[in-house]
């Protein structure tokens, strides 16, 4: 069997806590996931916006954070991702990481995936969205059509799959998001690669002490990303921690920093498996965007 493709893999701790964990946290995955068929980009927030309370940490900031970041990159020689929360942050983001993400809340922000996108063009960076937790699978086709527009108007990227949409769960009732795995194959007629948020799909949001934190089924992890992998994700987003109980945001729904390497190595397992099977059935009907 042909060698496939290298899978996405998005992997970091939620906020940026301070320099000494990111480069930890950077050095370890490095470790962990030299010789595996991945394509690996470190992702730390400079700044978490949309805090439950407003007593949450949130991060260093724009630029103490991009230093941060820029610094583990010459370091260690990882590709980065990171969050922007308004048009103004794009170009700035743009020159330091490899990908920019729009956080799922922010999906539908116009004016935020027109800037980002134009600076994913500017500077051949990758953009990933994130398909907020109110939005269908068929939904997404919206968010993929402002990003090619911009495209269509800018001139286009020089990568084919430079555009990602990211599942990471629909809400369901109180405290409560699910994961339905026919999305990745409905997202995926958009013609672009979808990847499987690992982590915030299992939280329980606002279900933290007194509401004002979120919770999360970290038990809940590797069974739904194995599902997603034969699914058809192309790829994980999988924040991490060398010690989820002290981490300063997501902690409950955080992977452990030693275990990413035999885990990514069990998806890659799944992948492979599931790409050597026949298919009985037609493939979904491509839906122009």
């Amino acid at each position: 069997m042909p060698t496939m493709k290298p899978m996405t893999l998005i992997a970091g701790p939620c906020v940026i806590e301070d320099e000494g964990l990111i480069f930890e946290v950077a050095s370890e995955l490095k470790k962990q996931l030299t010789g595996l068929n991945v394509d690996f980009f470190f992702k730390a927030s400079f700044d978490k916006a949309n805090r439950t309370s407003v007593n949450g940490f949130r991060g260093p900031g724009l630029k103490e954070g991009l230093r941060i970041l820029s610094a583990a990159k010459a370091k260690y020689g990882v590709k980065l991702v990171t969050d922007i929360h308004v048009p103004d942050q794009a170009n700035a983001v743009a020159e330091v990481v490899d990908c920019l993400q729009i956080p799922a809340f922010l999906c539908r922000q116009t004016d935020l995936i027109v800037s980002a996108t134009k600076s994913a063009l500017r500077f051949q960076r990758k953009l990933n969205i994130k398909k907020g937790q109110f939005l269908a699978p068929w939904d997404a086709k919206n968010i993929v059509e402002k990003a090619r527009t911009i495209e269509k108007e800018e001139g286009p990227h020089p990568e084919k799959d430079w555009l990602w949409l990211t599942e990471r769960g629909v809400s369901f009732g109180y405290n409560t998001l699910v994961v339905d795995m026919s999305s990745f194959q409905t997202m995926k007629t958009f013609q672009v690669p979808v990847i499987y948020d690992a982590t915030h799909s299992v939280q329980s949001p606002g279900a933290g002490s007194e509401g004002k934190s979120t919770g999360g089924k970290r038990e809940n992890i590797e069974v739904l990303a194995r599902a997603a992998i034969a699914a058809g994700a192309d790829g994980l987003f999988l924040e991490c921690h060398p010690n989820p109980k002290v981490a300063k945001s997501d902690g409950p729904n955080a992977f452990y920093l030693e275990h990413v390497g035999e885990f990514i190595r069990q998806m890659l397992l799944i992948r492979e498996t599931v790409s050597a099977l026949p298919k009985l059935l037609p493939e979904s009907k491509v839906l122009e965007v």
